[in-house]
């Protein structure tokens, strides 16, 4: 029987042990077998309003030598009961078998607020509609418990799994998938993710071919190597048209997604825990969740797959108050000085930064280390975060002070101060290290890794927790500091158990939400070596994270377009940086640099601002006009992708409003196009009956002709952009 609270109108329907979970386009359909008690998928996709369960064609067809499991669409699927596809989940007995027959018990549904997690995972949040399918298996007494909760006007599924011992004896659960779709498409493609330092976020595309293809991590974190994301299209998909399901998994530690098509052409998606990384024992009584995954379907193509994505994520995913928020425009100074600066250098860097107009400056890695370890370089002072003496004889609050007295040139106010951290490693060079050996990743008496100089603490440790919390407290109360960088620069080794990963997420969690809730006014941004955590699980408590460590502006077009499949633009970090740039040694001009880092929500400057020629600077505080002039709109607005970098030498991305009002146009030329055309850009998400003004002429058109026929402009030679506003008349 049904347990349902609340009184809103549902968006679940529910006919016997048929379910059906609706959006504003998109229905999903599951039923409980009525020969087996197992849970089965109908449907994932456009509104289907009937749910009544249909003859499958394994009731009447299914014959040879696998049995009618291996033909059905399961939701929660096992291995060891004739289903010989991917599991769902796995589960040793104490006996060692692992054969488990989960059958349905029972379910109910939640209405108001969206349950949080107990074990203080990372999740969705506000009002929702929560269907919960409890199972049993009648032998051993496991049983779970299936979570759907449905955000209808994004077309979205957020689901997780919950573990119960509920038998007389221990058991350990191997593996534990967030969700499991069957598709009975006969073609699909797989659109993922993948990269690694310097590179992330590569959009590639590959078809779905019979057995089994998938991507994962195994570094501890969701890592540069592969994001926790995952797109299924037909072959016919493109931006604008078709079918995608988008999956993101709201999860920072070792996830494994994978991909399946079997012989009767069914394909079976799983996405959660790395099994590699996950062996968990559970006595009676006991229980393990695994991480939220959101699933979301769009009938327009790929772009409205993560035009819901961006706006669900943004409203429902970011805690912060900045989720939706300008940001301020920054500098940050690490690759105009590196370790090489003290408090008369970060002084002369912060009245540069005030006279451009800048109302943010970020000072970062170097600035610790006491007097033992002082940060000279990347090999000590990790984990002591004391200023270094020399480098600040009057002490961090004196030169912080000293800043946030500057005047920002033209805006009226002081100049704010962030600082750099990296509070989850130490180098074995430190006080800390020396005091606390036994608090980093270690196994037994196996050589401690160091990467990057440096080792990583055990945040699955309540202590290490405590010691980062008191550490961060201690700071963010000592200074006028209100923005945070949190970086994270080396993957896990060593790990003492399989479990390691899970508890140091469940700990960092702890932290971060700890943290950000107590300084809620502290702007937080999210690092490792880039975009090595750019993942949902960060963006929970981190509004904004920094997209990569390659500045350089050609290569971030595609790695920021790539990023734009599933994360909003309000959640990249893009700065302008010098030339030639210190990654690629590219040249590139400073508009160009500048009009591809506005397209992500925190836009900043990555230099030495007394080293800028006259030239360069007179044209900044035309730069940051036009930036905050736009950020708005990206921060918060409906983005399209137009062109994509890897598929157009021209590549051009927009933002709408959310009142539709206003719209920005990025177009670029990568390189010169010498006696050839160019290409119109056609423009979207415009009322067609709407008369807008370009400023780029003046011209006032319809969105019609703006969106059927668009616009065209010229460039001379490579790297040339435009920023383009076009209001609604």
């Amino acid at each position: 029987m049904a347990d349902i609270k609340g009184s809103a109108p549902s968006a679940i329907e529910v006919n016997g042990t048929s379910f059906a979970l609706h959006g504003k386009n998109m229905s999903y359909h599951l039923y409980v077998d009525p020969q087996t008690q197992d849970l089965f998928h109908a449907h994932f996709g456009g509104p289907a309003t009937e749910y009544e369960v249909y003859p499958s064609q394994a009731d009447k067809y299914w014959h040879g030598w696998t049995n009618r499991v291996n033909w059905m669409r399961r939701e929660f699927p096992d291995l060891g009961r004739g289903d010989f596809r991917l599991p769902a989940y796995q589960v040793r007995s104490a006996a060692g078998h692992t054969v488990s027959e989960l059958k349905y018990e029972g379910h109910e549904i939640l209405r108001g607020e969206k349950p949080e997690s107990k074990e203080g995972l990372p999740g969705l949040f506000g009002e929702a509609e929560t269907l919960v399918v409890k199972m049993r298996d009648a032998v051993s007494g496991l049983r779970a418990e299936l979570s759907y909760s449905v955000f209808p006007q994004y077309d979205a599924v957020a689901r997780s799994v919950r573990i119960i011992n509920g038998g007389k004896d221990p058991v350990t659960v191997e593996r534990l998938s967030s969700l499991s779709v069957d598709f009975a498409e006969e073609e699909l493609n797989i659109i993922e993710l993948r990269g690694d330092w310097a590179r992330e976020c590569q959009r590639t595309k590959r078809k779905v071919d019979y057995g089994t293809q998938g991507f994962g991590s195994t570094t501890g974190y969701s890592s540069h190597h592969h994001n926790p994301f995952l797109c299924l299209a037909t072959p016919q998909t493109s931006e604008r048209h078709g079918d995608a399901w988008g999956f993101s998994l709201i999860w920072t530690g070792s996830f494994n997604i994978e991909v399946e098509k079997n012989s009767q052409n069914l394909t079976r998606a799983t996405v959660g825990l790395h099994p590699a990384q996950l062996s968990w024992k559970l006595a009676p009584g006991e229980s393990v969740a695994s991480p939220e995954c959101v699933a979301v379907y769009s009938s327009e193509g790929i772009g409205g797959m993560s035009r819901r994505f961006h706006s669900l994520f943004r409203k429902h995913l970011v805690k912060s108050k900045f989720s939706e928020q300008p940001r301020p425009v920054l500098l940050n100074c690490w690759e105009g000085v590196y370790f090489t600066f003290d408090a008369e250098k970060m002084y002369q860097m912060a009245e540069a930064t005030s006279a451009l107009g800048i109302r943010l400056m970020v000072m970062d890695d170097g600035w610790f280390g006491g007097e033992k370890y002082p940060r000279v370089n990347d090999q000590a002072g990790l984990g002591d975060w004391e200023p270094v003496p020399s480098r600040f004889p009057d002490g961090l609050p004196a030169l912080v002070d000293k800043i946030t007295q500057l005047e920002v040139k033209g805006k009226g106010e002081k100049l704010r101060f962030g600082i750099w951290v990296e509070p989850e490693m130490l180098n074995a060079k430190s006080v800390l290290y020396e005091t606390h050996p036994d608090w980093v990743l270690h196994a037994g008496d196996y050589t401690r890794t160091e990467n990057r100089n440096q080792l990583v603490l055990n945040l699955g440790l309540r202590e290490v927790q405590d010691f980062i919390i008191d550490t961060l407290t201690k700071l963010l109360e000592s200074a006028n500091i209100t923005y945070i960088k949190w970086d994270n620069n080396r993957g896990m080794h060593e790990t003492p158990s399989p479990n390691t990963s899970y508890e140091y997420m469940v700990g960092l969690y702890r932290v971060l939400s700890t943290l950000t809730t107590k300084f809620p006014d502290v702007l937080w941004e999210g690092c490792a070596s880039g975009g090595a955590r750019f993942d949902p699980g960060i963006l929970q408590y981190f509004p904004q994270s920094w997209t990569s460590d390659d500045t350089d502006a050609l290569e971030r077009l595609d790695i920021q377009f790539g990023a734009s499949l599933v994360y909003p633009a309000a959640s990249m970090g893009a700065h302008v940086s010098a030339v030639p740039n210190h990654v690629t040694r590219r040249v590139t001009p400073l508009e160009f640099r500048a009009h591809v880092a506005m397209m992500g929500g925190s836009f900043g400057f990555e230099l030495d601002p007394t080293e800028l020629s006259e030239e360069e600077k007179a044209k900044v505080p035309g730069i940051i006009a036009l930036a905050e002039k736009v950020n708005p709109i990206v921060v918060s607005g409906d983005m399209y992708r137009l062109r994509l970098p890897e598929d157009s030498n021209w590549p051009a991305m927009m933002f709408v409003s959310a009142d539709g009002a206003t719209a920005v146009l990025f177009t670029f030329q990568k390189r010169a196009n010498v006696n050839c055309g160019f290409p119109n850009v056609k423009l979207q998400g415009l009322d067609p009956k709407a008369k807008y003004r370009i400023d780029e002429d003046g011209l006032i058109v319809s969105g019609a002709t703006l969106m059927n026929i668009g616009v065209q402009y010229y460039y001379k030679g490579d790297f040339g952009s435009k920023v383009v506003i076009i209001e609604r008349q």
